[in-house]
């Protein structure tokens, strides 16, 4: 029905006030259609009007500011769009102003905090931008405000303290920055707060005891840095307690056993650590999610459960009482056989594409864990607002017409996040993921129930691969199935995670209030290696053939074309004799480099180093590359070259850079990566200025818990165990969301425990090599740590550890921060441009974590596994005091003499002239000490043997 038929049914009646006062508000859900009507600004007699859940568009008209005696407009979930009419706030008698699920745009109006006699703001789910106004803080009679879901900026404002009369308090899915206002403790009406997914520093719970009326308390994502207070189990009307997704410490206050009336109580991806308490294990009517933490002291239950979540909630070395599902990472307990996987999500075993999908259709709940005989397993976690009877398994109830296969006649959903896990892979292996999706809870039709938005997020192995995902967007309409594919997924371990989160995106009331939240409908996973039924996995011995048969095949054919004359001599334009080898990684035509690079265009060129130039590319299908181009004319480059093909065709991880492949043809030697938006830590850090990014506290933090988890991965993870031997800034790269991946594998090594000692070559870089490696050649995964250490400490100061010298005492950086250390000043270490803004504890810590790294005494120094863990601040760091005056003076010096005196024409120095003007990811500062006898042509390349 057409709302100009109500408007003209309700003027020729409009001498009944009463009547079509009660038609307005019951005009709700009825899929009206068209443009509000201006003339409804005429119906002077109006106190509400209440047009919510139907097909309106177009913009809210500003004549119904004339309005004399409305007290409620309501305009939830329809299609309006524009920004909210200033003139609104001229209607002085408003109570109620509810434009929620909506296409609304633009800065709030700041003259909305005239309305001295407003209760309800509800403006969620739509594209408002900017900051909240600071004269809303004058609508001190605000009772509920909601404003989940928009593209707001800035900090949450201290006004919010002077709504006192607030019951009702949404803050999810914004863009805003913490800390939380210490002045909500004022709130003490509020029934129900929540709070989610900032950005910004970290912070601490506020004080919210005297808040005796909360009911409801979520503070999801708010990158809280604290333990869970004890006064919350006085809040007797607690029900429902959401802490997920934060950096909580210590344990579960035994006091919630207090608070009678909880019954939710979802305290994920933490840091909690003791006891899980018995009435926690005991709780059977109640819903405890404790996922992904640290708790120490051991427990006796099941996997399954359909009201207490567990999984990965203990340490991986945890007693064996413990069941493997509640351990880290859900590392496999017996022989990791499995390489396929499909899962019809929510529904029955089905076939489709000629695979048979496994059944999934238990009824999942707010905190359920629900494994299938470990060979797959799903998470759930969360309630849905306001609906807790909503069901975690989607119907096609609109008789949609799906065409594309059974998989999509239903789907698995949660209100917040849900995990899918495949148990027992065959680990050190990669695989092809494919997600099916297909929106089956909205209509095709032109009514209110086709108007929802669903938005969450997908991560694979921690790694966000989708943001802001909305099916029915990429599948251009319901019903309508779309695939997601990633082509090379690696696991470390046995256990591949995907994750579905909803981030407080999209609307939450369309249809009603329990259909938001992430869907899937079906999960592919298919291995990318050929499959041997009889080997269970490759040994590390097998790996090690491979890399070493790899290495081999290619010197092979370095000396086959060195002896042609093809490396330094002849330059045939076209050398197919390379096409039909089975490499490691793919092969790329010089041809297709060429094309690329715009025949090495000097404008794509992005970067210089001992080795030769990087240049930017675009393969045909779009994809955007990095090619390194080595020199053909010397060994170094040869051995480099060989080398780092052997050593990371073996390795992937989303902190080590991606190599795509190698081009070996006339005399051009040329690696082809992946493209890293950012360039290098050492350009982002203390490159020429135009180039610096801003790099906040939390941004540093990432980027160093991602290089430590790197080198975790290469030590300590990897069935292969590598020594990278260059680490530095200039070997740092930083893809566009400034996840931290290590480059350069020229100089890596494997780390053969019972041969440490490097007899020939000592390969480095000055400022970055561990004095026991540099002056005896004793090589551990341990001069990885010292090398770690050094970079920390520049990522906290902003400064080159070569370059940086505040007085001519001090050689180095990490000089310095021995005698601040010494004094009780560590803290001058902490780069000006952070200001104030970063914890001071936090950067004390990760300071003195740079500080035992690099040890002069390697024993001392930690590994990168637990190094990770104190970058997280899961376990303290106690480092020794080292004072200046006791470093031995050799440890300290010798090495640099050595280097400086024996390789003055072996090393091109990283210094801030050269690289003002070089800004490519690869800017070269490396050195080699060969052996007398070994001096030869390589000195000309200025790059590093391997041994």
């Amino acid at each position: 029905m057409s709302i100009a038929c109500i408007l003209f049914f309700i003027q020729i009646s409009s001498s009944v006030k009463t009547y079509y006062n009660l038609i307005f508000s019951l005009m709700k859900g009825f899929s009206l259609s068209g443009a509000i009507p201006p003339e409804f600004g005429n119906l002077s007699h109006l106190v509400e009007i209440d047009l919510s859940r139907n097909y309106l568009y177009g913009t809210i008209p500003t004549r119904l500011a004339q309005l004399p005696n409305l007290r409620k407009l309501s305009l939830l979930g329809n299609r309006l769009n524009g920004s909210i009419p200033p003139e609104i706030a001229n209607i002085s008698t408003l109570e109620e102003l509810v434009l929620e699920n909506n296409l609304l745009g633009g800065p709030l109006p700041r003259n909305l905090g005239n309305l001295r006699n407003l209760k309800r703001l509800l403006l969620s789910a739509n594209n408002f931008t900017g900051v909240i106004p600071d004269t809303f803080g004058n609508i001190k009679n605000l009772a509920d405000f909601r404003i989940d879901g928009n593209t707001l900026s800035g900090k949450i404002p201290d006004f919010i303290g002077n709504w006192t009369n607030l019951t009702r308090l949404d803050l999810q899915g914004t863009s805003m920055e913490g800390p939380i206002p210490a002045n909500i403790s004022l709130l003490t009406k509020l029934e129900q707060l929540r709070i989610s997914d900032l950005s910004g520093p970290g912070s601490k719970i506020p004080n919210l005891q005297a808040m005796a009326n909360l009911e409801l308390l979520v503070l999801r994502n708010c990158l809280i840095n604290d333990s869970i207070p004890k006064y919350l189990g006085e809040l007797s009307k607690l029900e429902t307690l959401d802490l997920t997704f934060n950096r909580l410490t210590g344990t579960i206050p035994s006091s919630l056993q207090s608070a009678e009336k909880l019954k939710d109580m979802f305290l994920t991806n933490n840091s909690l650590t003791g006891e899980v308490h018995g009435w926690i294990l005991n709780g059977n009517d109640k819903n405890y999610d404790l996922s992904y933490n640290n708790f120490t002291v051991p427990v006796s239950r099941s996997c399954q459960s359909d009201y207490l979540n567990l999984a990965s909630s203990f340490s991986s070395s945890a007693s064996n009482e413990i069941s493997w599902c509640m351990k880290k990472g859900l590392t496999c307990s017996q022989n990791p056989e499995h390489h396929s996987l499909f899962i019809n999500c929510g529904g029955p075993r089905v076939s489709f594409q000629n695979n048979q999908y496994q059944e999934d259709s238990s009824g999942g709940g707010p905190s359920s864990f629900v494994p299938f005989a470990e060979q797959w397993a799903y998470s759930s976690t969360g309630l849905y607002m306001n609906k807790d009877d909503a069901p975690f398994i989607a119907q096609n109830n609109f008789n949609l017409n799906i065409s594309d296969g059974e998989i999509y006649q239903t789907a698995r959903l949660a209100p917040l996040s849900l995990k899918y896990y495949a148990l027992c892979l065959r680990p050190a292996s990669s695989y092809k993921v494919q997600l099916h999706f297909a929106e089956i809870m909205y209509t095709s039709n032109q009514s209110f129930t086709s108007l929802g938005r669903r938005i969450f997020d997908v991560s694979i192995q921690g790694n966000v691969v989708r943001k802001d995902y909305n099916i029915m967007e990429k599948a251009g309409g319901v019903g309508i199935g779309t695939t997601e594919v990633f082509e090379n997924v690696t696991i470390d371990s046995t256990t591949l995670e995907i994750h579905l989160y909803w981030a407080g995106q999209g609307t939450t009331a369309i249809p009603d209030r329990g259909v938001y939240g992430p869907l899937i409908s079906a999960i592919t996973i298919t291995p990318n290696y050929k499959i041997d039924d009889g080997s269970g996995g490759l040994s590390v011995g097998a790996i090690i053939g491979i890399v070493a048969a790899t290495c081999f095949v290619v010197m092979l054919i370095l000396i086959a074309l060195r002896m042609k004359g093809y490396l330094g001599g002849k330059t045939p334009e076209d050398n197919n004799e390379l096409r039909g080898l089975d490499l490691q990684t793919g092969y790329f035509t010089l041809r297709q480099i060429k094309r690329a690079t715009n025949n090495f265009d000097p404008t794509f060129k992005i970067g210089e180093g001992g080795f030769g130039p990087v240049y930017k590319g675009v393969l045909s299908d779009g994809v955007v590359i990095a090619v390194k181009q080595l020199s053909s004319k010397s060994k170094q480059g040869n051995r480099e070259f060989v080398n780092e093909i052997g050593m990371i065709s073996a390795l992937q991880h989303p902190n080590l850079v991606k190599l795509y492949g190698c081009c070996i043809e006339g005399n051009q030697l040329l690696l082809v990566y992946e493209y890293l938006e950012n360039n290098c830590l050492a350009r982002a850090l203390f490159g020429p200025e135009e180039h610096r990014i801003k790099l906040d506290w939390q941004r540093r933090k990432k980027i160093a818990l991602g290089i430590a988890k790197g080198l975790a991965y290469l030590h300590e993870e990897s069935r292969l165990k590598i020594v990278h031997r260059d680490i530095k800034a200039t070997n740092v790269l930083l893809d566009k969301d400034l996840n931290a991946k290590i480059s350069d594998f020229g100089l890596a090594k494997l780390d053969e425990e019972e041969n440490t000692h490097i007899s020939t070559r000592i390969a480095g870089t000055i400022g970055y090599m561990a004095p026991e490696y540099a002056m005896r050649g004793y090589l551990t995964d341990k001069a990885d740590v010292y090398s770690f250490g050094v970079v920390l400490l520049e990522i906290v100061s902003g400064k080159s550890n070569t370059n940086y010298r505040p007085k001519d005492e001090f050689v180095y950086l990490l000089d310095w921060a021995y005698v601040l250390q010494e004094q009780g000043n560590l803290l001058e270490l902490v780069d000006p441009l952070l200001g104030s803004n970063f914890s001071k504890e936090e950067a004390r810590r990760i300071l003195t974590l740079g500080l035992l790294c690099t040890n002069p005494s390697p024993t001392l120094r930690p590994s990168m596994s637990s190094v990770v863990n104190m970058v997280e601040g899961k376990i303290p760091v106690q480092a020794p005091i080292i004072k200046r005056g006791s470093i031995d003076e050799e440890a300290r010096f010798k090495a640099f003499e050595i280097l400086s005196q024996d390789s003055q024409t072996n090393y091109s120095n990283f210094s801030q002239e050269s690289q003002a003007h070089q800004d490519g990811p690869w800017i070269d500062s490396s050195v080699s000490l060969p052996s007398k006898d070994e001096i030869s042509d390589d000195h000309s390349e200025g790059r590093l043997l391997t041994d």
